[in-house]
Formats: structure tokens, sequence, C-alpha cells
């Protein structure tokens, strides 16, 4: 049987066809226009290299945090593992409040980024760092010693960075090195200096429960009063923010 194609059918193809094309050619501007804009605002998706203020607040009573230490890094880096040994970098940390051994280990193994305080913070008080990191690849991590105490510390241990414009909020615990006895006596805690003046950092391990775990406290056994620097977590207050220029 023979079709016979009319000039009505033929007009009703090409429109059709022209319909089609014009379609694909929008989805292709589009495309286009998309990758372009994701190109010059990859930004505001979270890639790339950016500046972020991390902001500490002490919450306790008073109990001081000696200088803090912040990182960024990749999620592998750790700076402990609950229920394991503390590296002896981390227990410089804890038990003299020296964070200099942990920053070095850390820009060894080639972090993004380590920045350390200049001073101590006292309870009620802030302090803010700004340091480069990568969203959605990088954590960032903080620490310091609480004083008086025996080898306490408060910790982020790898926590996301904020994508965008977004403002993460994070409360910190404190920890127990696992790598002093807790005397609480004054002899063998470093400060503050109206507290205590004694023993730092000691390589010895003797009678320390050999772990990081979470801190009991100060129970007032020794020359610290519980009801003075005894503590319940969390111990500090963290804000990650981009820099916006």
């Amino acid at each position: 049987m023979t079709r016979t194609i009319t000039v009505e059918k033929i007009h009703s193809i090409l429109v059709n066809t022209k319909t089609i094309l014009s379609f694909f050619a929008l989805i292709g501007t589009i495309f286009l226009f998309s990758q372009a804009s994701f190109a010059e605002n990859k930004s505001l998706f979270g890639f790339g290299t950016h500046q972020y203020q991390v902001t500490i607040t002490n919450i306790t009573a008073h109990q001081t945090f000696t200088p803090i230490l912040v990182a960024s890094h990749q999620t592998n880096v750790h700076l402990f593992t609950l229920g394991d040994s503390a590296s002896e970098e981390l227990e410089n940390l804890a038990e003299s409040g020296n964070p200099q051994p942990l920053a070095d280990l850390l820009e060894g193994i080639g972090v993004r980024d380590v920045k350390t305080a200049d001073a101590p913070l006292p309870p009620g008080q802030s302090l803010t760092f700004t340091l480069s990191a990568r969203a959605v690849i990088d954590e960032i991590s903080v620490a310091a010693m609480l004083v008086p105490t025996n080898d306490a510390f408060f910790a982020l241990n790898g926590v996301d960075v904020p994508v965008g414009n977004f403002t993460k909020t994070y409360y910190a615990l404190a920890y127990d090195a696992g790598t002093e006895f807790n005397d609480e006596d004054c002899d063998n805690i470093p400060g503050p200096p109206t507290v205590c003046t004694g023993e730092g950092f000691n390589l010895s391990r003797e009678n320390a429960e050999g772990f990081v775990h979470i801190h009991r406290g100060i129970h007032g056994s020794g020359d610290l009063s519980a009801a003075r620097y005894d503590w319940r977590n969390p111990v500090a207050k963290i804000t990650v923010s981009r820099v916006h220029h």
C-alpha cells in the first residue's frame, strides 16, 4: 500500500524536529552554563582550600586551658584513640600543657595546617584561630590540657569542616590521657601558678590507667578542692566557620 506524504505532514515533521533540536540546544546551554558557574563558584559547594575561624570558649567554672592546639588534616589523622595508649606527644600536652611536640608530630605527617596559642585560656574566655582547610575532605582537631589536673585534656578528635556559609558548633569533652596517676598532688601538677607549681611532663606511667578515657573529674583526694575544681562535661564550646573576603 502506498502512503502519501502531504505538505502538511512534512511541515509537521520539520516543526517537531526543530522543537526537539531546540530542546537539546537548551539543555546543552544550561549544562555549559552550569559547568561555568560551578567552576567560577566552586567554593560555594565546599571545594578548594579556604580560611576558617575556629573559636574556642572555656565553659568550665575554674579550670584553665593551657595553650591550645588546632589543626586541619585528612580523615586518617587522629590525635588519639579512646581505649588505646596515648602517644608521648599527647602525654606531654596532657601532663605539662606544652602543645609543641604534638604540633611537630602533626606537621611531620603532612597535615594541612597547625596553630598553637601563645597563652592559656581562663574560664569564661574565648580565643579565635584562623587556619586553612578543605571542606568535605579535611577535618579539624583541637586539644589542650586542663589545669589544675594531673593529665586531663579536652579535645575534638577530627570533626567535619562546614560546607559553604554554614557554621558548625561542637562541644568538647575532657579526657584522661591515662599517663599519670590522678593523685591531685600539686607536686605533680604544673599550674596554674596561683594554684600549683609542680612537675609537668614525666615519662613514667607508673600506676596510671594506661589508656585514654573520659575523665572522672576532681575528687578532692589531694591538694585540689573538688567543690572548686571539679567539672561536668562538656568543658569547651567550639565554633567553626568559613572566612569570607
